[in-house]
């Protein structure tokens, strides 16, 4: 007796049709699962008879082979329990209708995913959201998972999501005699006001521009500046500015966390995710990877949103110099013995630093510098020149005056900054329409040729500061795209020697020192 189930397994972000097919023959009582399963799937042999009997049903005797097809790549995870005891019930004619009058649902129109407790309660998995896009991708009707993961699932259309509590559920559903509501989401809702506003930072107004610039193109940010000088308060009000999430990215990064595992029953994610690693990381927690096979890192959780770097030279070395890659192709690609993954990792990187050890190098206040001139300089040196050559804008945050702290009104709140940011984003999104790029930051240099032209004027001015300075080609790309930026801003087309110059500003901060 032969049955085939429909499940589905992932490849990094995305999802690729399983099918599970199961064969029962006489002989000894011998439970076998092939198919390049790891440890959790073969444990899948004692879950799922216990949830089986448990359920009601009679576990058959015999031998049971159970095929995960296609058989040459890896599967993990629990996520083939419930396809597998379907499968088994179905092979025993136990999914037969109650009445052939009465319509049932056909077995091959579902993918079924879902962990089975040994009392047959369905447990929840990850990477819901991704498999429900490949039954909808592989024309299925419809997807059958666990009821904490329907919610997600839930917001990919022209699908029917079945969210279910127990192996009972599944059984009756097939043969006629229960009908369960496909879970309904609504992507229409609105994401809450952020909690941080840009309208609690004293002073720091030319900080507040650079920021706004960022938000408005995408672009990483370099904090320099003395402690208590307001670096942390600033980062953590920035996606407070940040654009509203289109649907598409919305979904992009939803799939991250669903993978992962941290949606925690939340349908799509609304407001975009801002990740704030410690300096004691590893490589791995950065970029991704670990034991089996590579879960994302910090870089990939912070996809279409903020990663921020705070204390960037005591970063280990090696953890900075891993991110160099992903930052310049917005992508993670981890390379194993048995695969190689891609992993999405489009980031505004916001990092915050001291100029010096003590902190209070150059600075107007009570407090001087304790610092020997090698001491600041091995300090500086932590952070390599590549690395910094990647952040578009290095912006001097310097210590808060009295005279700004005693202000009762301390300046412009997030919503307008956020509206001047949202207009600036959607001249963007009109210019790359036919294009997967959502912000300047991710333009290529073809892009510039065509949307960041300069007049003689301009090109002189660009001339005499490249020269000058002894600015790489990556810095002149970096110029050109925060110019870009910049006269979107102020919703002009032609880039101007003013937007040149606020550019060229962001980029040379760090060399005039």
């Amino acid at each position: 007796m032969l049955a085939k189930i429909k499940s589905g397994a992932l490849f990094g972000v995305d999802g690729f049709i399983v099918e599970v097919e199961v064969d029962m023959a006489f002989g000894l009582n011998i439970f076998h699962v092939v198919g390049l399963p790891d440890g959790a799937v073969r444990e899948s042999r004692l879950r799922v008879p216990a949830a089986i009997e448990n359920a009601g049903y009679k576990f058959p005797d015999g031998k049971i082979t159970v095929n995960l097809a296609p058989a040459d790549i890896r599967k993990d995870g629990t996520a083939f329990d419930l396809p597998m005891a379907i499968g088994i019930l179905a092979a025993q004619r136990m999914l037969e209708p109650e009445s052939k009058a009465t319509p049932t649902p056909n077995l091959e129109d579902y993918i079924l995913v879902g962990e089975l407790s040994l009392d047959g309660i369905v447990r929840p998995i990850r990477g819901a959201l991704p498999l429900a896009l490949l039954a909808r991708d592989k024309g299925m009707k419809g997807i059958i998972l666990p009821k904490e993961n329907a919610n997600e699932a839930s917001v990919v259309k022209d699908i029917e999501v079945y969210g279910v509590e127990h192996l009972t559920e599944v059984t009756t559903f097939f043969r006629g005699s229960r009908v369960i509501q496909p879970q309904i989401c609504d992507i229409r809702e609105r994401q809450n006001p952020h909690p941080k506003d840009f309208s609690e930072v004293a002073g720091q107004e030319a900080v507040k521009r650079a920021l706004e610039v960022a938000a408005a193109g995408g672009h990483n940010v370099l904090m320099i500046g003395p402690p208590g000088s307001g670096k942390s308060m600033l980062a953590k009000r920035l996606p407070s500015i940040l654009p509203i999430m289109t649907f598409e990215e919305s979904l992009e990064t939803t799939a991250v966390y669903s993978i992962s595992g941290r949606l925690r029953g939340e349908g799509l994610i609304r407001r975009r995710p801002f990740r704030t690693p410690h300096h004691t990381i590893s490589d791995v927690g950065i970029i991704g990877g670990g034991s089996g096979v590579p879960r994302p890192g910090e870089i990939s959780l912070a996809h279409n949103g903020v990663l921020f770097l705070d204390e960037l030279p005591e970063f280990k070395r090696n953890v900075l110099e891993v991110m160099r890659q992903p930052l310049e192709d917005g992508r993670v690609t981890l390379n194993r013995s048995l695969m190689t993954l891609d992993y999405p990792a489009s980031v505004m990187v916001v990092a915050a630093m001291n100029p010096c050890p003590c902190g209070y190098f150059q600075t107007d206040g009570i407090q001087r510098c304790s610092c020997g001139v090698a001491q600041v300089k091995r300090y500086r040196n932590r952070v390599s020149g590549p690395l910094l050559d990647r952040i578009d804008i290095h912006v001097q945050v310097p210590a808060v005056e009295y005279k700004d702290l005693q202000k009762e009104r301390r300046g412009t709140s997030s919503e307008e900054i956020r509206t001047r940011v949202q207009i600036a984003r959607r001249i963007q999104l009109d210019r790359f329409s036919d294009r997967p790029i959502h912000a300047n930051a991710q333009m290529e240099p073809r892009d510039l040729r065509i949307h960041c032209q300069l007049d003689e004027k301009g090109h002189t001015f660009l001339e005499r500061v490249i020269t000058q300075f002894g600015m790489s080609a990556r810095a002149f790309d970096r110029i050109l795209k925060l110019a870009r930026t910049i006269a979107d801003l102020s919703e002009t087309e032609r880039i101007t020697t003013q937007h040149l110059a606020e550019a060229v500003h962001y980029r040379t901060l760090d060399r005039s020192e």
